[in-house]
């Protein structure tokens, strides 16, 4: 028999006024020619056109102009080809240039699901049995690319949940390259990534043991520059798009959280952020980082990575490399456990895996601790969220994937000192699709990437059939006997 949960009447739902400005580009020959016809306009011309674009999209956009004159500069060489002078181009002109080099993206136009949720570092001004929360979603806008996006909420002592609205604007990070290399890190990933060898090595062997972005790019557009083969050049362009995946992002410090929109940067993830599975994670040391697992997607390969942050205004992401860090769902421990990192993994797919680190980057020996038993659960199996820690032992929120490709959310608990031990499975879920839930992008699918305890209960975002999420609680206790008593 189902546990009896309660959902809740709060919704969020896709919003496709939230727009970013992006780097529109249309090929080599199409710029120069259309940076041609621009030059030959006259001043008064251009500010006619500029004018009225300003004041149309500056109530739409956070600093327009800065965002026109960014995308101006990274079309500087086709400007000079067309016959222009960057360096004594008039400001308006150059705002006209970027403007045509520049589109808008509704970052949630289709959906916005699979949420996780941890507690907010700021928990000032708030009565008494309120939490105030993060909610990260995958957003995903035209051409199915995922991003993750943020909102506030705050938690009231009978866990009616307020989500705060989002702002007008929306921005992506700032692209910050000062990340220091491993060489023997760096090597293992490209290798995991189907780099080939005879490419890395020519590009790696004038690399020192440690090095940085720039000189690893000096090197690969010195490589590229001695080829005109397109099969070549795509490896060497892999070697820089790797190196992409290494990088500090920041956020402006007047944003608020809804502000900042994480949008794939590199090659690697050109198709999509997937699923970031966030959690509160405290060091031996007693210091807090928020961590999330994610998965980056360029059509072809599944990269699982890692980002870091402590104030969710400077995030630092890097590839999972090893033997368990292949395929989807990886979910970080909130704490070491016995002196070392663990991770929960589904690297064959289908089943979860445990594995322990002493870096937190690095996950190899996985070694398998759950398979699907309920024929709700033949399908696959894995976590939907980092464990969580109570008095119990580890409480893992679970999806399962039955008949009909339904997806359901359930619920596991592991031993405190070795998760590999599992005490208890519920034999039926704890959530499946409603009938006003089932249909979507994906119907059928309840899917969630992390839930929060207060107030006695569990809390669990979850996303519904991949275009909205939505809200269950159940009592934590009920739940936790159920599973110490068999499920």
């Amino acid at each position: 028999m189902r546990l009896t949960i309660e959902r809740k009447p709060v919704k969020v739902s896709p919003d496709a006024t939230r727009v970013i400005a992006r780097y529109f580009f249309n090929g080599e020959e199409r710029a120069v020619e259309l940076i041609r016809k621009i030059l030959v306009l006259d001043k008064d011309e251009v500010f006619a056109l500029v004018s009225p674009l300003l004041q149309d999209f500056s109530k739409r956009h956070r600093n327009i102009t800065r965002k026109l004159l960014r995308n101006c500069e990274r079309v500087k060489r086709y400007i000079d080809i067309a016959g222009g002078d960057f360096e004594k181009m008039d400001e308006f002109c150059k705002l006209l240039i970027g403007s045509y080099f520049t589109h808008e993206y509704s970052i949630e136009s289709a959906a916005f699901f699979n949420p996780s949720v941890i507690p907010d570092p700021d928990q000032t001004n708030l009565e008494e049995g309120q939490l105030r929360v993060i909610i990260s979603f995958r957003a995903v806008g035209e051409g199915h690319v995922s991003s993750v996006a943020f909102r506030r909420a705050i938690i009231d002592r009978n866990n009616d949940i307020t989500v705060i609205p989002a702002s007008n604007y929306i921005d992506e990070a700032e692209k910050i390259h000062n990340v220091i290399y491993q060489k023997h890190l760096f090597l293992k990933k490209a290798q995991e990534a189907d780099i080939n060898e005879g490419f890395l090595n020519d590009v790696t062997e004038k690399l020192d043991d440690r090095f940085d972005y720039e000189q690893l790019k000096g090197l690969v557009v010195e490589a590229k520059g001695r080829t005109s083969d397109a099969k070549i050049i795509r490896q060497y362009n892999l070697v820089l798009a790797l190196s992409d995946s290494y990088r500090r992002i920041s956020f402006s410090k007047d944003t608020d959280i809804s502000d900042r929109v994480i949008f794939p940067i590199s090659d690697f993830e050109s198709k999509g952020i997937e699923d970031a599975r966030f959690v509160k994670f405290t060091d031996d040391n007693g210091k807090i980082y928020y961590y999330a697992t994610y998965t980056a997607y360029d059509g072809v390969h599944i990269m699982p990575k890692l980002l870091k942050t402590s104030d969710f205004y400077e995030f630092k992401t890097s590839p999972l490399n090893g033997a368990g860090a292949k395929n989807k769902n990886l979910a970080l421990f909130p704490r070491k456990i016995n002196g070392k990192y663990a991770m929960l993994s589904r690297i064959d797919g289908w089943n979860n895996y445990l594995m322990y680190s002493n870096n937190i980057n690095e996950w190899d020996d996985p070694v398998k601790i759950q398979e699907p038993k309920y024929p709700w659960e033949f399908v696959q199996l894995g976590n939907c969220g980092s464990p969580i820690e109570t008095e119990a032992g580890w409480l893992v929120l679970t999806h399962a994937v039955g008949s009909m490709r339904r997806y359901s959310i359930a619920a596991s608990l592991l031993d405190i000192n070795d998760p590999s031990i599992e005490i208890g499975r519920l034999q039926d879920p704890l959530i499946v699709p409603n009938p006003d839930e089932r249909e979507g992008y994906v119907p059928n699918v309840v899917y969630s990437c992390g839930g929060i305890i207060h107030n006695g209960e569990l809390i669990i975002p979850y996303g519904l059939s991949d275009h909205s999420s939505g809200f269950a609680t159940v009592n934590l206790d009920t739940l936790l006997d159920r599973l110490k008593n068999g499920g």
